[in-house]
């Protein structure tokens, strides 16, 4: 295999641990803090890791190792590998840069987000954890009593939503100044490519890991974190027999490891020929995997600190009506002997105990109502910060935490737009480094202004869902497919040869040949029968709402459907249009050829003979 000149003149990592840093920051991300313990506790915990580890070792480590190895090969980013390894597969490349691209802009929003609350993490008391004063300043404002002070801050004092996704409502410019503010901060990173991306990675990449030990010393001395724990990952086996569980467990692996963006193909383009990428590939792995598994640790020991207090809260809720309602001493009913008080009064006077409209209070209804994603993070738990002592100091670390695994996250994601657009030559010669990256965040920013609207959330989450979804399964399938059946499997091995010293053993061939292509195409169409069988809906915050402060599911309408399906396809549509526009000329080749026995005789001559 032919190598470009980047082999002698591209950019090189100061070292290995700042090449390992940059991959293991682009591949943890907010989803190993806010996704993956959703999906565990939802899942039957402890019994979630055994697709999950299928999924791992089967499907991500494999597409993983191959990303790294082509790329450190041929020395180019994600366009020119496709480019060289098959004109066909040009396309290839064009998509995971227009996914990273696409990604990019939603992705940075959260950032904003981040930023936002970080900004008010200093303020005492937190202005989430207590309701403003209405109009009058005579009452508190209803929207925020009907539903919570947290559930207000996120809804109305950060996204101002509107209660439709067709209502785009107008600009936050609070929001505006948050996204210009992180795209200006990943430029600061990216700006010089690798030299500063690579500085930059030895905090992003190592300070999340501080944060969350923090977190889980304070959490398991929290009380209620046994209740979380317990709760996380007690196994519940019947829950395999879901088939959405797999399906989840090999979409999450998949998308964790950010595979097929582009920036892991970069990323390992910038390293010396001779380097061991199977070792790289397996240890960027199971540290993504392990870092999920901790944060869980770490999430849910608060999150069920959370769970006891509301618990108790309720259980002193009863006590208070029950003393009242008897003219029982204080202090005569505790936490402790409630059960007891209550199994007694219910034995002597039932009717006065039925009247009483005591709360249902079970700690797992309250350990229930954990989320994923924004929801997790901007509502839960920064509604447990507020019961922790010292709780500014908490939101300013979770938060910090939030922002590092983001921005290492975006150096991936930029590198994988800024790397094909230089192997592409889209930008003329005389334009600078500095002024191509500048040029990408500030349409990156200029297009993400969308986010920043009242309807900002609602779209986010239709980017979040679609673009990096059905998008990243074929991109990943057609990398399998171009370099094991196109390139060749005999040759793939000779170069991994070439580069470690060894050929891959039975078990990565087994995956590259047969296990990972099938389980991508068989997830990419569980994925989709899936989807298509229920119209999608989206979750509105409407104070008009009967059921309010619960979310009302609303089903998207005929023109956002259609949204939908482009985001959906766009972004990979350049891989049949390259393959059909460089192929067709062959064809066309092909078939005069085989009309004309002689391919150096010219067919017009021989009939003007």
């Amino acid at each position: 295999m032919e190598t470009s000149s980047l082999d002698k003149e591209g950019p090189k990592w100061d070292n290995k641990v700042q090449y390992l840093l940059t991959c293991i920051g682009f591949a943890v991300g907010l989803g190993n803090v806010w996704r993956f313990p959703y999906l565990c506790q939802i899942y039957g915990g402890g019994a979630f890791l055994i697709p999950y580890v299928i999924a791992l070792v089967f499907q991500g480590l494999p597409l993983l190792y191959l990303e790294l190895a082509i790329g450190q090969r041929l020395r180019m980013g994600s366009t020119g590998v496709w480019n060289s390894i098959s004109p066909l597969l040009g396309g290839v490349g064009i998509a995971s840069m227009m996914v990273s691209f696409m990604v990019s802009m939603f992705y940075n929003t959260i950032l904003a987000w981040v930023l936002w609350y970080f900004f008010h993490s200093f303020q005492n008391p937190l202005p989430w954890s207590q309701c403003p004063l209405d109009d009058s300043l005579t009452s508190y404002n209803k929207e925020c009593v009907d539903s919570t002070p947290v559930n207000y801050f996120w809804y109305r004092e950060t996204l101002n939503i509107t209660p439709d996704i067709q209502e785009s409502g107008p600009l936050q410019w609070w929001l505006v100044v948050c996204l210009a503010t992180a795209w200006c901060i990943v430029y600061i990173c990216v700006i010089r490519g690798i030299e500063t991306m690579g500085k930059a990675v030895y905090v992003t990449a190592t300070f999340p890991y501080l944060v969350l030990t923090i977190f889980l010393v304070r959490g398991l001395t929290l009380p209620g974190a046994t209740d979380g724990l317990i709760y996380l990952f007690t196994p519940n086996w019947e829950v395999l027999k879901n088939p959405q569980v797999w399906l989840d467990a090999a979409t999450q692996i998949f998308f964790s490891l950010s595979v097929a963006f582009g920036g892991l193909i970069a990323f390992s383009s910038y390293n010396p020929e001779r380097n061991n990428c199977e070792r790289d590939a397996v240890l960027v792995g199971v540290i993504n995997s392990a870092t999920s598994l901790y944060a869980s640790i770490s999430v849910f020991s608060i999150l069920g600190f959370k769970a006891r207090s509301n618990f108790n809260a309720c259980i002193q809720s009863n006590i208070l009506l029950l003393t009242n309602k008897f003219n029982i001493g204080d202090q005569n009913i505790t936490l402790v002997n409630y059960d007891e008080w209550l199994e007694n009064l219910n034995a002597s006077s039932p009717e006065y105990v039925s009247s009483l409209d005591l709360k249902h209070c079970d700690i797992n209804t309250f350990l229930d109502q954990s989320a994923s994603g924004t929801g997790l993070a901007f509502i839960v738990f920064t509604e447990a910060v507020i019961e922790m002592p010292g709780s500014q100091v908490w939101a300013v670390l979770f938060f910090v935490m939030l922002f590092s695994l983001g921005l290492s996250s975006m150096f991936g994601n930029i590198e994988g737009i800024l790397n094909p657009i230089r192997d592409l030559k889209l930008a003329p010669k005389w334009m600078p480094n500095e002024l191509i990256t500048a040029l990408v965040c500030l349409v990156s920013f200029s297009v993400a202004l969308i986010f920043t609207m009242g309807s900002g959330n609602y779209w986010l989450e239709i980017f979040n869902s679609y673009v990096a979804s059905v998008p990243l399964l074929i991109i990943g399938f057609f990398e399998i497919v171009g370099v094991i059946y196109i390139y060749g499997m005999k040759n793939f091995s000779e170069d991994i040869y070439f580069m470690t010293g060894k050929r891959p053993n039975l078990y990565w061939k087994a995956c590259w040949m047969v296990i990972s292509p099938v389980m991508l195409f068989v997830v990419f169409i569980a994925y989709v029968a899936i989807q298509s069988q229920t119209r999608p809906t989206y979750p509105a915050w409407d104070p008009g709402y009967v059921n309010f402060p619960q979310t009302e599911a609303r089903p998207y309408p005929d023109w956002v459907f259609g949204i939908i399906v482009l985001l959906s396809v766009v972004p990979v549509i350049s891989i049949p249009l390259v393959a059909f526009y460089r192929g067709l000329p062959a064809m066309v080749m092909s078939r005069k050829n085989r009309n004309n026995p002689n391919p150096h005789v010219n067919n017009s001559y021989e009939i003007d003979i």
